[in-house]
């Protein structure tokens, strides 16, 4: 079967291709290719503007032409890249071998300059000194930072933007709280989603501070290549400046022929912390809906049952549960394995790492659920009255903590023994209790006025 969307093996690019579509700019074998070429230029242009003595005449102005090879790149390129590895059964070789090709083409360009050589004088400058995870270790966390920065962080923002629209459109209105499962003192239902929104801003805040970093220093790190060739330069301090200049990252300074992958772990776990919280607020709103303080906006010709015609589900807080479930367990093994390797490098990383767009789908996928669930809720206040309207009994902290001020005798007990039994506790059962108190009556008043209703805090 040719591959489709419904033949797609996983999910991400199947049945939730619509979804998670533009992640393919950033992590399929075709963006991977793009990445490498990429890489490959922009380090070619480095060493002409080192510049190095072989490439000191080299024409600046074919620089722009150079770039439009990775701008431009399309799928036949990436085809072409692919071609070629079937000859040499090396990935990134591929990719020099495609540059060189494209270099060629650029001869007719250059022939304007009589000063300038034969830009086939200056091929063996592209990939020079370079190992493949110089080139991958570079490319991978380029394209995951491109992907963080257009992609997921533009989703989280606007899942943080809506909650915090209902939670200023909520802010007045009081919720009885549940701890344990359990009436607990009341709330506002604003200040329930505010909590959500200060935890993603702080760990979103979070997650942009983690570094971004980049294993850049040729076969095992210590720019043997580069030295011997050209010993005068100071190559620590070059590939310093090439990774944060011309590609946006931070270059891990004592590094194996691969990553340390140790930032990236922590960028990892940081998005895990992320997609948790949101798996919380997917339950809590779950939970709310259950409970019928939201109803959910009706679409004509949906089913939410096969044999049940009455029901509306929650699905879009369940998908958004399971896909974030499948994030965080590729996350954590990613993390987790990553920064572990047998001596200098195996091979384990490279097939690990393939997969880092697969949590993202994951995550892509559950944010735009998350975001659809919550803009079909209809607030039901008059549910959430109803069951304050129920719950006298826990107004009982006010009351305790008031006598507590007034230094009456035992406070905690007495309203311990009145509100844990059987009987239920309303309006007058409370009143009636206040009334046979020992304290003032203004004292009394002040208590008389404190309601589930008003008893929310600040």
């Amino acid at each position: 079967m040719e591959l489709d969307v419904l033949t797609a093996i996983s999910p991400i690019d199947g049945r939730y291709r619509s979804k998670t579509h533009q992640l393919a700019d950033y992590f399929s074998e075709y963006a991977l290719i793009r990445y490498r070429v990429r890489v490959e230029i922009e380090y070619f242009i480095a060493l002409c503007e080192l510049p190095l003595p072989q490439l000191a005449d080299f024409d600046h102005s074919l620089f722009e032409p150079l770039r439009d090879i990775y701008r431009n790149f399309s799928e036949k390129d990436a085809a072409r890249v692919k071609e070629i590895e079937q000859t040499t059964n090396h990935d990134v070789k591929a990719v020099e071998y495609f540059i060189k090709e494209k270099l060629s083409t650029l001869n007719a360009h250059c022939g304007a300059t009589s000063a300038k050589r034969e830009l086939s004088a200056y091929m063996e400058f592209i990939h020079f000194g370079l190992t493949s995870q110089d080139v991958n270790n570079t490319s991978v966390p380029l394209s995951i930072k491109e992907a963080l920065e257009q992609v997921y962080y533009p989703m989280v923002e606007e899942l943080i933007e809506q909650l915090n629209d209902y939670a200023e459109q909520w802010k007045n209105v009081p919720m009885l709280a549940k701890t344990h499962g359990q009436p607990a003192s009341p709330t506002r239902l604003g200040k329930e989603v505010m909590v959500y929104v200060y935890r993603l801003e702080e760990q979103l805040r979070a997650l942009k501070d983690t570094p971004i970093t980049a294993k850049f220093g040729g076969a095992t790190g210590n720019f043997n290549a580069h030295h011997v060739a050209f010993p005068q330069y100071d190559w620590r301090e070059f590939g310093n400046s090439f990774v944060a200049d011309k590609l946006g990252l931070e270059r891990e300074q004592w590094t194996t022929q691969i990553s340390n992958y140790d930032w990236l772990g922590a960028l990892f776990d940081a998005m895990r912390r992320i997609n948790t919280i949101i798996i919380d607020l997917d339950r809590d709103f779950w939970m709310y809906i259950s409970m019928e303080y939201f109803k959910q906006k009706i679409k004509a010709g949906e089913v939410g049952s096969s044999a049940m015609p009455h029901k509306v589900n929650p699905i879009d807080f369940e998908n958004s549960e399971g896909n974030m479930g499948m994030a965080n367990a590729v996350l954590t093994f990613l993390a987790q394995k990553l920064p572990v390797s047998r001596l200098q490098r195996d091979l384990t990383d490279s097939t690990v790492l393939r997969n880092a767009g697969v949590p993202m789908g994951h995550a892509v996928i559950a944010i735009q659920s998350t975001l659809k669930g919550l803009r079909k809720l209809i607030l039901n206040e008059g549910k959430l009255q109803q069951d304050l309207e129920n719950t006298w009994a826990v107004v009982a902290e006010a009351i305790q903590t008031i006598l507590r001020r007034e230094a009456y005798p035992n406070p905690y007990e007495a309203l311990k023994a009145l509100t844990r039994t059987n009987q239920k506790m309303t309006e007058e059962t409370i009143h009636a209790f206040i009334q046979q108190l020992e304290v003032s009556d203004e004292v009394k008043e002040e208590l008389m006025a404190i309601t589930p209703m008003n008893y929310t805090g600040i």
